[in-house]
């Protein structure tokens, strides 16, 4: 059902449509910022796992100081 959902002449339609809605000189800006809020997104999510994998890294480095201490 969804195989066929966007074809070359369904996204002609929805741009013709965006143009009359929107204007030309309005979809650039909308275009604009829906990239900057795409890209926050992805900032955010790379955020979210970046302090994981240094809680981790953090974690390794203390069990292998204190393996180290109590053979010393």
């Amino acid at each position: 059902m969804l195989d066929n959902l966007f074809t070359p002449t369904h996204l002609i339609i929805i741009l013709v449509i965006a143009l009359l809605v929107f204007g030309p000189r309005k979809l650039p800006e909308l275009g604009k910022g829906l990239g900057e809020g795409l890209r926050g997104f992805k900032e955010g999510i790379k955020g979210a796992t970046e302090p994981a994998k240094q809680e981790n890294t953090a974690a390794k480095s203390d069990s292998v100081t204190t393996q180290s201490e109590t053979k010393a």
